[in-house]
Parts: structure tokens; C-alpha cells; sequence
């Protein structure tokens, strides 16, 4: 029996009835506005240069691009504290470059080379950095949500105050090791914000025709898990929410979810035409809801001039460029780094 169509709104993952509502949000200072632009364009710019490398052959396997989901991780960030943990799926560049790992191993590392965070041998998927206390990118759908749970418990064991953030996205949301998560989360009162990157279309299908609750902030209803929606496109939304939920959990009342309403402006990887959605509907939402315009026009509103913007956006090209010079030109891994780091 065939699945009874759908609206064309439906069709592209334009459902306004799961919209967050606008409410206002906490104003950034100046330092907080040139903090968030910087660290938001340093991941576009960077994602920018991958994608350049990936067609040259540079990169190969997968690699999936944050370009268009910056605010979320960067507001995220301005949240925690010292000793919090990020772990999250593959689409893992803009939170390595968010808890200040260094660009030329994300690059090398994207590239195959020695000086990569992995020594070469992980690749896009596969970085941790224990010194930053992000504890990877992962490969298999779903499989940090339990990691993460994990991370949050050692942190209840040890008393240690620590909030552990686990990302995943909307297609990820529906992986039963998600629900399993959330219960266990509940019943120990684990100090683990879950934030679910929306970007409507997971793979490759509209959130619309894959969940048949499409409000992914009441995914934790069934657990007593709150949860509330987020503009994912307003990094002074995210920090806001981000607060208010990593207090909750630090101060022991349990899990925290989520919706980071965003939207990624290309495919799912970069072998991914993207067919599933028009081309005005990417463009609509880069020209009204881009989160680094948004940031840009109000440092402009602040007093900013377009040369200071632009020594900022020059300044981040030249790290951009460093580590793609670097990410070329460093050596490979020696063969003998096939027999490391492996356990059995």
C-alpha cells in the first residue's frame, strides 16, 4: 500500500506548525557579538576551504560540511565552563573548531596527514581531543547519544560539576539507543544537555515524511525530560537557551533537550546533490536567516565599520590558508602507524 502523499509543504520540510515561536532574546555585548562572528566565520570559511579541497581530491572519503549550522555550536560554547565535554556525530569540523582545537590538525586530519588530530588514520569522522574535551566525532548514527550518556555519568560519579553536550541530529533522533539514553539519563539525574541539530532533512528526507513527531523537543516527554525549541539561526537564542539548560543540569535535576531549529545550505556530504529541496528555498533562508549576517549587520548597528569586519574575515582566511598549506605539504603517516593505537 503506498504512503498517502503529502503538502508540497510538507514535501520540502517547510512545516510551520512545529515553528519556534520569536521570543526576544537576551542582547550580546560588543565582545560577545565580535567573539560569536569570529569563531562562526572561522568555521564557515574553514568549511569553505574543505569543500575546495574535497573537489581537488585532497580529502577523500565523506566529508559533511556545518556550513549554514554555525550559530548553534559557537552559542553553545559560550555556555559552558572549563572541564564540560562536547561529543557529537560526524558533522564534526565547526564543534572541533568551536572548542578551540587547533585548525591545521582539523585539516591534516582531513587530509590524511601525520599532524592530524588522529595522526591521519581517522579522517573527517574520527577526532578527539581530550586536552579540549571534545570526545569525537562518530561515524554511526546515534552511537554518541549513549557515549555521551556515559560521559554525563562519570560526571555524576565523581562529583565533579561537569555537563557533558551530546549533539545529534533529526535523522539520528529516531535510533532506538536514543531512547535508552534519555531513560537512563532520567532515572540517574545525569548532568547531559541533548541538543538536536534540526536541519530538516537528515540524510536526505524531510523531517516531515521520517518523524511522525516532529517536535523533536518533546521527544523526552515519555522520560519527564524538559525540552524546549531554539531559533538554531540566532546564536544569542542558543546561548540563552544553552544557560538555562547547562544550569539545569549542573544544579542535579537531570537531562536537558534541545531543538536547534537550523538549516544546512549544503548537502548531506559533499556526494550529495541535494535534489530533495529547491534551490529558493536554500536561498531564502541564507538571505533572511543567515547566523553570521545576522551577527554582522548588528555589530554594523554597534558602531562597526565593513573595514573592521573585513580585516576580521581577512585575518580568519589567513588561518583558513595556513592550515590547508599545512594539511597539503605535511607528510604522510609512516606505514608502521598501521600497528598503533590498536586494540583488541
Amino acid at each position: 500500500m503506498a504512503a498517502p502523499k503529502k503538502s508540497a509543504a510538507k514535501e520540502t520540510g517547510q512545516d510551520t506548525s512545529s515553528a519556534p515561536s520569536k521570543p526576544r532574546v537576551p542582547d550580546f555585548s560588543k565582545e560577545q557579538e565580535l567573539h560569536a562572528f569570529r569563531d562562526m566565520l572561522l568555521i564557515r570559511r574553514f568549511e569553505e576551504k574543505a569543500g575546495q579541497l574535497y573537489g581537488m581530491g585532497a580529502i577523500g572519503g565523506f566529508c559533511h560540511l556545518y556550513i549554514g549550522q554555525e550559530a548553534v555550536v559557537v552559542g553553545m560554547q559560550m555556555a559552558l565552563r572549563e572541564g564540560d565535554q562536547v561529543i557529537t556525530g560526524y558533522r564534526d569540523h565547526g564543534h572541533m573548531l568551536a572548542c578551540e582545537m587547533d585548525p591545521k590538525g582539523v585539516m591534516a586530519e582531513l587530509t590524511g596527514r601525520r599532524g592530524g588530530y588522529s595522526k591521519g588514520k581517522g579522517g573527517s569522522m574520527h577526532m578527539f581531543s581530550m586536552e579540549k574535551h571534545f570526545y569525537g566525532g562518530h561515524g554511526i548514527v546515534g552511537a554518541q547519544v549513549s557515549l555521551g550518556t556515559g560521559i554525563a555519568f562519570a560526571n555524576r560519579y565523581r562529583d565533579n560539576g561537569n555537563v557533558c553536550l551530546a549533539y545529534f541530529g533529526d535523522g539520528a533522533s529516531n535510533q532506538g539507543q536514543v531512547y535508552e539514553s534519555f531513560n537512563m539519563a532520567e532515572l540517574w539525574k545525569l548532568p547531559v544537555v541533548y541538543v538536536i541539530e534540526n536541519n530538516r532533512y537528515a540524510m536526505g528526507t524531510s523531517v516531515t515524511r521520517s518523524s511522525a513527531q516532529t517536535d523533536f523537543s518533546k521527544r523526552g516527554v515519555s522520560f519527564n525530560i524538559p525540552g524546549e525549541q531554539v531559533d538554531g539561526m540566532d546564536v544569542r537564542a542558543v546561548k540563552a537557551a544553552g544557560d538555562k539548560a547547562v544550569a539545569h543540569c549542573r544544579a542535579g535535576n537531570g537531562p536537558y533537550i534541545l531543538e536547534m531549529q537550523t538549516y544546512r545550505y549544503r548537502g548531506h556530504s559533499m556526494s550529495d546533490p541535494a535534489k530533495y529541496r529547491t534551490r529558493e528555498e536554500v536561498d531564502k533562508i541564507r538571505n533572511d536567516q543567515d547566523p553570521i549576517e545576522q551577527v554582522r549587520q548588528r555589530l554594523l548597528q554597534q558602531g562597526m565599520t565593513e573595514d573592521d569586519l573585513k580585516k576580521i574575515d581577512a585575518e580568519v582566511r589567513k588561518i583558513v590558508n595556513e592550515s590547508a598549506d599545512f594539511a597539503q605539504n605535511d607528510p604522510e603517516p609512516d606505514p608502521s602507524e598501521l600497528y598503533t593505537d590498536v586494540y583488541r
